[in-house]
């Protein structure tokens, strides 16, 4: 007669413990709804286009346009909303073709990318395809505005200049005196006839300037330095890639890897990870700036000071950040960590009123890491239970709401 009971109890808390695994489910999909919003991927659509610049003499500029779309392919309908333009230029006897591992990376992130195929040939005319890539700019956002164009209501108001190499070179002509473009980004740019050097000095939007240590093409002490040092931006970063060549930021391209063939055996780092350690960076740096998430910005400075892949120079004098600043009033340590970690007010005007620690998704970690009282200038959390990895330690002080990178060995 014991038996039914104890069969009893076993029923209900196999049945308790099943609707405790739903409701966590069910809870745990309910936060991981806006995430997903969030980084929504969209699929890539492609049109070719021969667009016409009036201004000099009806010069033709044919383009490959890559855009958010509603499905992926040809001439897809493009997706809702607007999207923040990206003006691309190639290297020296490269094409779009050569770049397509930024198309996939960031059209689905909601991004559109207009590849000029101008200036291909042996003998270049470096100042048109300059103003060819700021053309594009502009282009696009009148395309925006038209209602016969299919890009209708589907362009933003901010937009990037960016090229590698010769590509480079002509995005600092394309951004001399132009406050147009949100900003410039550029990879192993090469000087350029006139001088992208000269141009720099002229260029106040901000601008991110990719090097990499082992190119022998266009070294960095002869170019992309001087460029950098020039640059009148108010904001202006330089990143230089360890073990890496002038090729890599582009995909495999015969007459590029024919000009660095001397070189290659001193690359450290190979095409792949080149590329990854690239978009690592300019991802978050064109999310602050094109789409104006505040947070992107943390994560880029937070790489900049702790990645082993890169060296770095950074000119700031201010970034539109409020809640954000470069000087964080709080100490972390140690970091990594295994244990327990201290968080120190570095600011005597600043008392520590909560901790928060997430995932790399963004899902708060759940559980009662807090050990001292909240409300003081020192406080002490326990992370002994989290899984060995990385983590976003957010700090909310009395005025500042402050991100760190937490590595949990």
């Amino acid at each position: 007669m014991e038996f039914i009971p104890r069969l009893h109890d076993s029923f209900v808390r196999n049945l308790f413990n099943t609707m405790k695994i739903l409701s966590s489910l069910i809870f745990g999909l309910f936060n991981f709804i806006p995430f997903v919003v969030l980084s929504q991927s969209f699929p890539v659509g492609h049109r070719t286009m021969n667009f016409t610049d009036p201004a000099r003499n009806n010069r033709s500029v044919p383009s490959e346009v890559y855009y958010p779309g509603v499905t992926a392919g040809d001439n897809a309908t493009a997706a809702d909303g607007a999207f923040p333009v990206i003006s691309f230029g190639h290297g020296f006897l490269m094409n779009y073709d050569s770049y397509l591992y930024l198309k996939d990376s960031l059209v689905p992130r909601g991004y559109i990318i207009v590849f000029t195929k101008t200036e291909t040939g042996i003998s270049p005319n470096h100042l048109e395809y300059g103003k060819d890539l700021a053309f594009l700019v502009v282009q696009m956002q009148t395309e925006g505005n038209s209602p016969s164009s299919p890009f209708y209501n589907h362009i933003d108001t901010t937009s990037a200049i960016m090229g590698h190499s010769m590509g480079g070179g002509a995005s600092f002509l394309a951004c001399e005196n132009n406050p147009v473009p949100t900003v410039m980004v550029t990879f192993a740019a090469a000087e350029t006839t006139p001088s992208a050097i000269l141009a720099a000095t002229e260029i106040t939007i901000p601008a991110l300037v990719f090097s990499a240590d082992k190119d022998c093409v266009s070294p960095p002490a002869q170019n992309q330095l001087p460029m950098y040092d020039s640059l009148a931006s108010d904001c202006k970063v330089f990143i230089n890639i360890k073990g890496g060549g002038h090729c890599y930021f582009a995909d495999y391209n015969f007459q590029c890897s024919l000009g660095e063939i001397g070189c290659q055996q001193n690359f450290t780092i190979t095409r792949e990870e080149q590329h990854k350690t690239t978009l690592d960076f300019l991802i978050p740096y064109l999310n602050y700036y094109l789409k104006k998430d505040d947070s992107s910005w943390v994560i880029f400075n937070d790489s900049l000071a702790n990645s082993s892949r890169i060296t770095y120079m950074k000119s700031c004098t201010t970034t539109g950040i409020t809640n954000f600043p470069e000087r964080k009033p709080f100490v972390v340590f140690p970091n990594p960590a295994t244990g327990q970690v201290t968080i120190i007010s570095d600011d005597r005007n600043e008392k520590i009123n909560g901790i928060v620690i997430h995932s790399l998704t963004g899902m708060i970690v759940p559980g009662k890491y807090t050990l001292s009282a909240i409300g003081t200038d020192r406080e002490l959390i326990d992370v002994s239970e989290l899984q060995h990895g990385f983590y976003f330690l957010e700090v909310e002080g009395t005025h500042y709401k402050v991100t760190f990178k937490l590595v949990k060995n």
